[in-house]
């Protein structure tokens, strides 16, 4: 195959178009077209169906955290269609009339258009909703899938390749479950989970008060020991002065980070305050909706680590967006993940893109996935292959778009009745 030779311009506006992958990923996405359709691949297509999925699933005992525990788990999934037969799967959660949104207002949007114009079809979704990130996140995970597997790329590999193959794994544990002492349930729970070869644990905490849920840190801490990262999540049980009070103890038990003790919204008021009073990492943000909420916070300092989520958040480019500008005021991302399939394979990538937080330096604070334990089909049943832990990792997927492979008929068989 012949050379060709670039000019000083061509090979200047080549590495511009790479440094500016996050912030304007579509003129990445025009040179990758392009060089498709040479090679014949599909560089024009037209969406012609737009369909969801409202899943729902009944588990054996309700869990949850500290202020409401379900025996339901449920998801939103969103599939978009061709006229070549490539079809993208997305996922999101039918949070306050999200469904409803997509199904009168951004189907309106993509039909008929070519999923490969990203940015434009991203700026006209959220034109047609008033800012609903999730609705826009929900479908723009299934268009990156779909562009990823018409390009022949996976998403990482569209926003300039993977920084690492293999993404640390955190589970998502010892939520409370209903009937069930904690202090009874979550050391051996956690104990066992370390058996599975997880390295880093989250816990739930703040139903029982400060003494009750202070004793149950202290004895998983004894029965993992040092060398695991143990995170936990007030989910926004604790006023103010609690939460230092309790952060204050977390830090003597070398906790890595308390997340969200303060009530959860867009505005997350007084986090600025919590993270001045304590040394402990302050985690949240996963109930931001757009890079503009995003950059208050960041600005604020509410947070030592800031946690978008990939089908909350606007979408893929959204939450990069966001954590390259976090490191600008060097606040680490912690992508969060509570979520099916479809989910975790789009924060899979998300993560293998990621810098460290201290790059070059021995035990610097490398990406993390949170990885939810529980019964969830929507996580293992609907894909032709489970997410496997080795050695306290998961791979990131490498095949086109998402990386992974849904069996449409075992979403079906979950649809909410």
């Amino acid at each position: 195959m012949p050379r060709t030779r670039l000019s000083r311009r061509d090979w200047l506006q080549s590495g511009l178009g790479g440094m500016c992958g996050v912030l304007a990923p579509w003129s990445c996405f025009q040179r990758l077209a392009k060089a498709d359709e040479v090679r014949g691949k599909p560089s024009s297509l037209t969406i012609t169906k737009v369909e969801t999925f409202a899943l729902e699933h009944r588990i054996p005992n309700a869990i949850g955290p500290s202020v409401a525990q379900s025996n339901i788990r449920d998801a939103l999934l969103i599939k978009i269609s061709t006229d070549s037969g490539l079809i993208g799967w997305g996922e999101t959660s039918d949070v306050g009339g999200t469904h409803g949104i997509i199904e009168e207002h951004l189907k309106t949007v993509l039909l008929g258009k070519n999923p490969l114009e990203h940015r434009k079809l991203w700026r006209a979704m959220w034109g047609a909703n008033f800012g609903d990130g999730r609705a826009v996140a929900g479908c723009d995970l299934a268009l990156h899938d779909l562009r990823g597997k018409a390009l022949g790329l996976s998403i990482a590999e569209m926003y300039g390749g993977r920084q690492r193959d293999t993404i640390m794994g955190y589970a998502a544990a010892m939520n409370y479950t209903v009937g069930i002492r904690p202090d009874i349930q979550h050391p051996p729970e956690a104990a066992a989970l370390v058996r599975q070869g997880f390295r880093a644990i989250k816990i739930r905490t703040g139903r029982d008060g400060h003494h009750r849920d202070l004793a149950v840190m202290e004895r998983i801490r004894g029965a993992v020991g040092p060398d695991v990262r143990l995170l936990t999540d007030g989910n926004g049980a604790f006023t103010l002065p609690q939460a230092v009070k309790f952060g204050k103890e977390l830090e003597k038990l070398d906790f890595y980070c308390f997340e969200e003790p303060l009530p959860q919204s867009p505005n997350y008021a007084g986090y600025d305050e919590l993270t001045r009073s304590l040394d402990i990492a302050i985690s949240g943000g996963e109930v931001l909706d757009s890079r503009a909420t995003a950059r208050d916070h960041l600005t604020k300092r509410s947070f030592d680590i800031i946690q978008p989520d990939v089908s909350l958040c606007g979408g893929f480019a959204e939450v990069l967006f966001i954590a390259e500008m976090a490191r600008l005021f060097s606040i680490q991302a912690l992508p969060h993940c509570w979520a099916g399939a479809i989910a975790i394979a789009a924060t899979l990538q998300l993560n293998s893109l990621l810098q460290p937080h201290f790059q070059g330096f021995a035990g610097g604070d490398e990406p993390m996935q949170e990885f939810d334990v529980y019964e969830n089909p929507f996580r293992d049943e609907i894909v032709t292959k489970k997410f496997e832990l080795k050695n306290g990792y998961f791979d990131v997927p490498t095949g086109p778009g998402l990386g992974i492979e849904i069996d449409e008929d075992l979403v079906r068989k979950y649809v909410k009745k």
